[in-house]
């Protein structure tokens, strides 16, 4: 059925059909266009491939060229797509008694190491498993599962359980996470004694430490129930979202908060929404934070603006002065789109891209773009025709062949499926760097299309030895002398160029 604002409001004890916008890689590059040029086209209908589930997380290229993924219902999968888009499922959850394994996956990261790490919103072997519990896993390109913690492991739930969002890398080698209950700081009467949810750290052996309880200030002013993942900003510090609560009350639950925090844990609010009359600077920012190259963090809030319950696109400063660029819905019917529940990402032009779950010329979600400085354009709007798919709840990706990516949760008549699609903007190829900094000598692997006869790699004009793995694939370390820029691989058909500076 369609969702309504009602039936879509975020809250803590209805959560059980949606998950968090899992971590996607920052893997967006693209040059200035004109909506005239976009191309929209459903690249897989997953009700029509056999598979009965449906995709609520974004995609993430890997390293191999291919796009990968997690199903959301039906305990869950982890897939591959095809640039082509071909459809194979690698890994179904729940195939252990009582799901121990974990079900109902967020989106997943590449790490450095090749292998893929995500979470499960349920499942494991937790003390408190009877319903939220979850899991850290890694799965590898082919396939094979090791299940990496449980969460509720020490009652009750003292490390945390429920995690809504994926895993952040840090820069240095370990996990980043949140779960949106438990932990020891006492959450209140109206959702029981669970606790507000913790930031963790996880080592890729599976060692867990908490580095934060939300809650831990009277009446929850820091923020309760993080349902997004993380980001590391330049300056080596994580910033994050809670959903509810902060120093700013709205009926039951604050308006929810941005918050950061250090690899060791040092946590600081930086800002509470609903500050401003009628929650007009947004409330429930149940998306992630982007940071831009500008230095702002930009992001979403599902609800707020003052025109209704539909949302905002905000920055806000690494010490919290937060602006709000667009308030959803001033156009008839949310022409424009609403209720925007997915994280940003940034094209190399410095505008940024975004999905609604709503609004809309059919009301079933949007595609937009929107300046840092807030001039907005809806690029496309979602509709009811054959295939198209409706409910966009994930974030847009940009494949290195300049095309975006993304999912729809549910497709054609509301069927359980959604679909997978494409975007084009008539954008060039770029490539990535994992990591995206380091010193003389460091490893770096580059990511891109069509790398087979590269012939040249410059760090800002410095040459570098490096090695082809792949049509997909240059690993290479950082020159001696070389200085911030971006880095650029010659090729018989041109140079591409780094779509952040190194």
């Amino acid at each position: 059925m369609q969702l309504s604002t009602i039936e879509f409001v975020f809250h803590p004890v209805k959560l059980s059909w949606w998950k968090g916008v899992g971590a996607i890689a920052l893997l967006v590059a693209i040059a200035a266009a004109t909506a005239s040029a976009q191309t929209y086209q459903t690249v897989v209908n997953i009700t029509g491939s056999g598979i009965n589930d449906q995709p609520e997380s974004g995609l993430v290229q890997g390293i191999d060229g291919n796009l990968y993924g997690t199903m959301y219902s039906f305990d869950g999968a982890f897939f591959q797509m095809t640039p082509s888009g071909t459809l194979k499922t690698l890994h179904t959850f729940c195939q252990l008694a009582n799901c121990s394994d974990g079900l109902t996956p967020n989106a997943v990261i590449q790490a450095t190491d090749g292998n893929f790490y995500g979470t499960t919103v349920y499942g494991g072997t937790g003390a408190e498993c009877s319903e939220h519990c979850g899991t850290v896993f890694k799965i590898t390109p082919s396939g094979v599962f090791t299940k990496l913690h449980d969460f509720c492991s020490v009652k009750p739930c003292l490390d945390g359980g429920w995690p809504l969002a994926g895993l952040v890398e840090g820069t240095d080698g370990n996990f980043y996470g949140t779960t949106s209950w438990g932990g020891t700081s006492y959450a209140g009467a109206n959702i029981g004694n669970i606790g507000g949810g913790t930031v963790f750290k996880i080592t890729p052996g599976g060692e867990l430490t908490t580095l934060y309880n939300f809650c831990s200030e009277l009446d929850c002013y820091d923020g309760r129930t993080p349902a997004a993942p993380l980001i590391q900003a330049t300056d080596g510090n994580f910033y994050g979202t809670t959903s509810v609560d902060g120093t700013y009350a709205y009926a039951d639950a604050g308006g929810g908060t941005a918050f950061q925090i250090t690899p060791s844990g040092e946590f600081k609010t930086l800002y509470s929404f609903c500050s401003e009359n009628d929650c007009a600077d947004g409330r429930y920012p149940i998306a992630g934070l982007v940071e831009a190259s500008d230095g702002y963090l930009y992001g979403t809030t599902e609800y707020g603006g003052g025109y209704g319950p539909y949302g905002t696109v905000f920055k806000i400063s690494t010490d919290g002065e937060l602006t709000t660029l667009y308030r959803f819905c001033p156009e008839s019917g949310c022409a424009d789109g609403s209720l925007p529940v997915a994280p940003l990402i940034q094209a190399t032009d410095g505008n940024l891209f975004g999905t609604t779950a709503n609004g809309g010329t059919a009301n079933v979600g949007t595609i937009f773009e929107i300046t840092p400085d807030g001039g907005f354009t809806s690029l496309h709007s979602f509709s009811h025709a054959a295939t198209n798919g409706v409910n966009p709840l994930a974030p847009l990706v940009q494949d290195t062949n300049g095309t975006f990516y993304g999912t729809t949760q549910l497709g054609e008549g509301y069927d359980v499926g959604g679909t997978i699609y494409s975007l084009s903007l008539g954008l060039g190829p770029f490539i990535t760097t994992e990591p995206v900094s380091g010193d003389a000598g460091s490893a770096v692997t580059i990511r891109g299309t069509n790398l087979s006869s590269a012939t040249s790699v410059t760090f800002h004009g410095t040459k570098a030895a490096f090695k082809v793995v792949s049509a997909s694939e240059i690993t290479t370390t950082v020159p001696s002398g070389a200085s911030t820029g971006t880095v650029d691989v010659v090729t018989p058909s041109g140079t591409l160029s780094s779509n952040v500076p190194f």
